[in-house]
């Protein structure tokens, strides 16, 4: 982490407290977060972060903080970045209910934090390794209002991580409660069969992801039909490849999936195409 956080509007040192234990999002992971990725001191798609936590916030009946909007939050994050000298970084937005009571909140007063992680790459860059991956057996997702958004109840992913590494697994894929893949325990999935890019669709309760967003518009500009429906693990057998997106990695292709193999020519070719938005 850097060594400057940002509280309410307000650097504090990252190395001493700055939110109390009665808070809301340790106490009942009550709020919303959102990952974004500062490449040569510039947050990438900012607009489109700040609109999904916007959505978050409606869900959860959280007011928006009075310090914070589109135009501050954009100023925050450069006064961070240039604060702890890190212009390429994962940065987070946390945004929780700021209110006293139990599960029954006395008010709906939203605050808001955020923090920089470094990162080695200045610019979204193709995992070398492909990773190796299988189904998260143990727990399904639910399809709810909840489950597009990204709230800071992330028991699940945290759980599914955890048995990806006692198989020395690189990731996992998730399901919901009608059997369907729907993700990666770390961000929205895409296959690709005869050309074709599938992932699925928000109706199936994946995490509307920003980089998902990015990748579907990216492709569908350079002439790659997309479509967004439901996938099975009969369709990830017959794919030509697999791989994941998020905001603060990109694209990361996977390899192995229990025994198929998969190639990562497209992957390749979507990450050159995301470089060049980014750096445009």
């Amino acid at each position: 982490m850097g060594a400057y956080v940002n509280l309410n509007g307000t650097l504090c040192p990252a190395d001493r407290p700055v939110i109390t234990l009665d808070n809301r999002a340790f106490h009942y992971g009550d709020g919303v977060f959102e990952s974004m990725r500062i490449v040569r001191g510039k947050p990438c798609f900012l607009d489109a972060h700040w609109a999904r936590v916007l959505e978050g916030l409606k869900v959860l009946r959280i007011e928006q903080p009075a310090t914070l909007d589109r135009e501050r939050l954009e100023h925050y994050i450069l006064e961070l970045v240039e604060r702890c000298e890190m212009p390429n970084a994962r940065c987070r937005l946390t945004v929780f209910r700021d209110a006293p009571g139990y599960y029954r909140p006395k008010r709906h007063l939203g605050a808001f934090t955020i923090e920089l992680m470094p990162v080695p790459r200045d610019v979204y860059i193709l995992n070398d390794r492909g990773l190796t991956v299988d189904i998260y057996p143990e727990m399904r997702k639910a399809v709810n209002l909840l489950a597009v958004h990204k709230t800071l109840n992330s028991q699940l992913y945290v759980m599914a991580n955890l048995w990806s590494m006692e198989r020395n697994l690189d990731d996992c894929l998730l399901q919901n409660d009608r059997g369907n893949i729907i993700e990666s325990s770390a961000g929205n999935i895409f296959i690709v069969s005869n050309g074709v890019l599938y992932t699925p669709s928000l109706t199936d309760g994946c995490l509307g992801g920003i980089m998902r967003m990015q990748v579907i518009n990216l492709a569908l500009e350079n002439g790659i039909k997309v479509y967004e429906c439901s996938l099975n693990p009969q369709n990830l057998l017959a794919a030509d490849e697999m791989f994941f997106t998020n905001a603060a990695r990109g694209i990361q292709w996977v390899s192995t999936y229990r025994t198929k193999r998969y190639a990562h020519r497209m992957a390749l070719g979507l990450v050159d195409m995301l470089v060049k938005k980014v750096l445009s």
